[in-house]
């Protein structure tokens, strides 16, 4: 790995071209990841990807009007300094929102790149096209600003916004929820029948524990297994499965861990306020994402949780 410092203009060039054809394609990418779900974005990382084309063709003037036709294969990897990107092809699904973030960084990135090109060569011409691309990539994001107010007006910009918002829910959310809830009402019952049966809560805590953490591999897994996505727009599966583990886990644990209070009472009646929060949060959650009306969403969480529950009182002081 060599240092910027250490590289001729002949290479700050050859590394420049590589550069915008590695942007180029990026952009390209972004386009396509985004065409499905959000066709105007896509359309704006189009017209980006046009520009870095545009200012690849022209380094590439520039340099064989300079040094001839060969132009060595210098990437950004090879040189210090540089911010290590992911490659684009391991972030699917792509989101609206984290690619807009990596392409303004790729932009601020790219303009610094420039900047300190131009402050160390010397030839007039190449210096010259340096600054010039410098003071494009600086109004790059306002390019990207215009692009957007063209292609995302009004209803366009209101179907992508609620797109998003879709596969958030169904990526997210949904896989969550699912594991949130599950954990909060299936581990109910033993953790009560087990106070109750035995009237010492660390035995309590124990069977709460090892609930909470067997549905959350099992759920994970059974999520992660579920589908791989690719038909549903669900997203990665394995993501969606460690997501639903944990919070599957989180849900049990929140009502377990009580139960480390020595004293029975001051444990049962802790628990009791925690199981109150946990269904108060899952019914939000409803209401929040999945359209529930709150009064259908509480009755719904609610006579599952106090079913369970009730299971628990019933078995443990039997």
């Amino acid at each position: 790995m060599r240092d910027f410092q250490s590289l001729s203009e002949r290479e700050i060039l050859a590394l420049a071209i590589s550069q915008e054809e590695e942007d180029e394609r990026i952009y390209a990418d972004f386009a396509e990841g985004l065409r499905e779900s959000f066709p105007a974005s896509a359309a704006i990382f189009e017209g980006m990807q046009k520009e870095e084309s545009g200012h690849r063709r022209r380094l590439m003037e520039l340099y064989r009007e300079k040094f001839g036709d060969h132009i060595p294969l210098i990437r950004r990897q090879d040189v210090r300094g540089f911010v290590t990107r992911r490659p684009v092809w391991l972030v699917r699904p792509l989101g609206l929102d984290t690619v807009r973030n990596q392409a303004s960084a790729m932009e601020v990135e790219t303009r610094r790149f420039y900047e300190r090109a131009a402050a160390r060569t010397r030839d007039p011409g190449i210096r010259q096209l340096l600054d010039d691309l410098a003071l494009e990539e600086r109004h790059h994001e306002y390019r990207a600003g215009e692009l957007g107010e063209q292609k995302l007006k009004g209803e366009i910009r209101a179907r992508e916004d609620e797109a998003n918002r879709r596969l958030f829910v169904l990526q997210i959310v949904q896989p969550g929820l699912a594991g949130l809830m599950d954990g909060s009402v299936s581990t109910l019952a033993p953790v009560f029948a087990a106070a109750l049966a035995t009237h010492r809560t660390y035995d309590a805590f124990l069977v709460g524990l090892a609930a909470s953490l067997g549905a959350g591999i099992s759920m994970g897994f059974a999520e992660a297994l579920s589908d791989d996505g690719s038909l549903t727009g669900r997203g990665h599966p394995w993501i969606r499965g460690v997501i639903c583990g944990l919070m599957t886990t989180l849900g049990g644990i929140g009502h377990t861990l009580p139960f480390l209070i020595p004293d029975f009472r001051a444990a049962m009646s802790a628990a009791i306020a925690v199981v109150i929060a946990e269904l108060g949060a899952i019914t939000w959650v409803r209401h929040r994402y999945m359209e529930t009306p709150p009064l259908s969403a509480a009755l719904q969480v609610g006579l599952g949780g106090a079913l369970v529950f009730l299971t628990g009182i019933v078995i443990g002081s039997s």
